[in-house]
């Protein structure tokens, strides 16, 4: 087998994923965590409950502060510091209805001397709240 070939491993090997922080069986949930994977997602979450979320970024590649747009969100305290470039938020949601939650950073590095792309990575979750 080659350096780089990965075995295969069988379908019912596999690691076991993750629930996913949206509605469960019985309807949106009190707390949701977030993460740079989950951009692009909605997520449901009942008046009264939570979001978290970390972005872990770099020093040369640091994530912007979150914001949030609607009503239905309002702006925690997260809690706890972080390293520099990542960005750390808390939401708690207040009324019914849909926020969207977005943050970005720069796509590639800026370092003196070099040449760097102007690109921008965009971070963004959609968060539909509703009565418990």
């Amino acid at each position: 087998m080659s350096p780089s070939a990965s075995p295969s491993v069988p379908p019912s090997a596999s690691a076991p994923v993750p629930p996913s922080p949206t509605a469960t069986g019985k309807g949106c949930t009190p707390e949701v965590l977030l993460t740079a994977a989950d951009t692009g997602r909605t997520v449901c979450l009942t008046v009264g409950g939570r979001i978290r979320l970390t972005l872990h970024g770099s020093e040369d590649r640091p994530w912007s502060p979150v914001t949030a747009t609607g009503g239905a969100l309002k702006a925690a305290n997260a809690g706890f510091g972080s390293r520099p470039g990542d960005t750390l938020a808390a939401f708690e949601a207040v009324a019914p209805g849909t926020a969207r939650l977005t943050a970005s950073r720069p796509l590639c590095a800026k370092r003196p001397g070099q040449t760097s792309c102007l690109g921008i990575e965009q971070w963004t979750v959609t968060v539909r709240v509703t009565k418990p």
